[in-house]
């Protein structure tokens, strides 16, 4: 770290309805350097209040991604067009409520019964511009939504480590934007060169170029990147 740079801390907006879990939780992040709770709200209009007037980086969402509170909690993201982030607290292992999560904008899912320590990585990492889900869960979830019909809701465009995510599609050819779209449906390199008639190696070069145009790190942020902009069909 430079001296005499100040790091401004991530801050937090906590959204659930039982106050017990809101300020145990706030407590345990609140002890951390990086990390400032910057608001805590248990109805849709406090959360949204909230998330309008404090412009918080990362907001943790214990709401269903199905619920009209949580609906509304994305919608207030977007129409104000702030960068933050929302990653989803949630208690049951529910997939179909995760694929509209993402459909959403999360950018995050992390169980309610997680340690303490992965939920503070999760809040870092999802910080930095990555997305925080399981290959398993995250795999599960592009098939699903590749089999759905209709565009995904446009969330904030996400940030990445990699000097930010450019705008979406930008600089794409119509073979990369192909491309996209298989590794989005969970195809492989293999498979995809099979289908489209070329090398291996010169899918893997199109998936290099692909990164670095988009500014995404690997498969999983590029999948997830496709469905968030619609791309997984082109």
């Amino acid at each position: 770290m430079t001296a005499g740079i100040a790091v401004q801390p991530i801050k937090v907006v906590i959204v659930d309805d039982h106050h017990l879990f809101r300020e145990g939780l706030g407590k345990l992040l609140g002890s951390e350097t990086d990390i400032a709770i910057s608001g805590s709200a248990e109805s849709v209009a406090i959360a949204v209040e909230q998330i309008k007037n404090l412009r918080p980086d990362v907001v943790l969402l214990g709401w269903p991604a199905s619920s009209a509170g949580s609906q509304k909690v994305f919608q207030a993201i977007q129409e104000a067009k702030l960068g933050t982030r929302v990653i989803m607290l949630v208690e049951s292992d529910t997939k179909d409520d995760f694929v509209e999560a993402v459909r959403q904008g999360c950018c995050g899912i992390v169980p309610k019964q997680t340690s303490t320590e992965l939920l503070m990585k999760s809040i870092r990492k999802v910080h930095a511009g990555e997305f925080w889900l399981d290959r398993l869960t995250t795999a599960d979830i592009i098939r699903r939504l590749a089999k759905r019909q209709g565009p995904a809701p446009v969330a904030q465009a996400p940030q990445s480590t990699r000097g930010g995510i450019r705008e979406q599609g930008a600089a794409l050819s119509q073979r990369e934007r192909e491309i996209v779209a298989l590794v989005a449906q969970g195809f492989k390199n293999k498979e995809m060169a099979e289908r489209m008639f070329i090398s291996e190696q010169t899918v893997k070069n199109h998936l290099h170029n692909i990164f670095d145009k988009l500014g995404v790190s690997d498969r999983l942020e590029l999948a997830l990147y496709a469905i968030h902009h619609n791309l997984h069909d082109a």
